[in-house]
Parts: C-alpha cells; sequence; structure tokens
C-alpha cells in the first residue's frame, strides 16, 4: 500500500500543503521533469486552471491521470 506524501509549497508567493499517495508525487516529478520545470511551478500552473469546485490534490491526481492517458494515446494511439 502506498503511503500519503505531504509537502509544502509556494503557490504565487503564499505556502499551501499537499497531501498524494507516492506514486502520484512521483508521477508529478517526472511531468516536471519532462517538461523542464520546478515541480512548485507545475503545482502553480494547476492550481491556476483548476476549477473551483476541485480541491488542489484532486487535481493533481487528475492532471496525472490526463498526462498518462496522452502519453499512452501517443505511443499506441489509444486513448
Amino acid at each position: 500500500m502506498s503511503g500519503i506524501a505531504k509537502r509544502s509549497v509556494s503557490i504565487r508567493g503564499h505556502r499551501t500543503s499537499i497531501s498524494l499517495e507516492k506514486p502520484f508525487l512521483q508521477e508529478l516529478e517526472a511531468i516536471a521533469r519532462r517538461q523542464n520545470m520546478p515541480l512548485a511551478t507545475l503545482i502553480a500552473e494547476v492550481d491556476e486552471n483548476r476549477s473551483a469546485d476541485n480541491n488542489l490534490s484532486s487535481e493533481l491526481r487528475l492532471h496525472v491521470l490526463r498526462d498518462l492517458k496522452a502519453r499512452l494515446e501517443e505511443t499506441t494511439g489509444k486513448a
């Protein structure tokens, strides 16, 4: 079972915390590396574009899912 990883990040000058399962955090870190940006910048972008209905941790999980689906579609031609 994967534990929960907690991180504090600064987004547009204020500190916030996220709680994600370790595999989601690891995948977010990989996405940030592929996009050549700090993890905090990626998190800030996701936060800026999220719906007010979703909390940040949930939106980060959805971002990971969308990224994985897009990369799978690129490699296999299937979503």
